[in-house]
């Protein structure tokens, strides 16, 4: 689904959630706190890296190079139909009606992907996603909306 971007005073609406993970498990929703998605293998490790949010995008890239993955093989808690990469650290993300994640960093390459193909980090260098810290917790949905503030 392509959303037309539409502003209002405080944020702008540019995509929706298409999948949640727990560490590589496919969800219809997660919990968030200060430490990042609850239950997940990387909780509370790294603040600034708690929530890994990547795109379709990402996906498509690699499958028009002949390398198929399933969701949630990327390693991420979240796939946007939204490509988050371009958005500069502290941007902050709301999604849905309550949680709120600011933007820490952009993904570095991961040599753990060599794993699914040698091509892939060199690949999605540019284009794996962005890693982010919680603002306010909250529940993500499945199809919830997502808007930059």
């Amino acid at each position: 689904m392509s959303y037309r971007p539409i502003r209002d005073r405080q944020r702008e609406l540019v995509g929706s959630v298409l999948s949640l993970f727990i560490s590589r498990r496919a969800v219809n929703s997660i919990k968030l706190d200060s430490g990042g998605v609850i239950g997940d293998k990387f909780y509370s490790r790294n603040i600034d890296r708690s929530v890994l949010i990547t795109t379709e995008e990402s996906y498509k890239l690699a499958r028009d190079k002949n390398i198929n993955l399933e969701y949630g093989e990327l390693g991420e808690n979240i796939i946007f139909d939204y490509n988050p990469y371009h958005l500069a650290p502290h941007t902050q993300i709301q999604i849905g009606d309550s949680v709120i994640l600011e933007v820490s960093q952009h993904c570095t390459l991961c040599k753990s992907l060599t794993k699914i193909d040698s091509k892939l980090p060199k690949l999605l260098k540019d284009d794996r996603g962005v890693f982010t810290r919680v603002i306010r917790a909250g529940e993500i949905r499945y199809g919830d909306r997502v808007y930059i503030l």
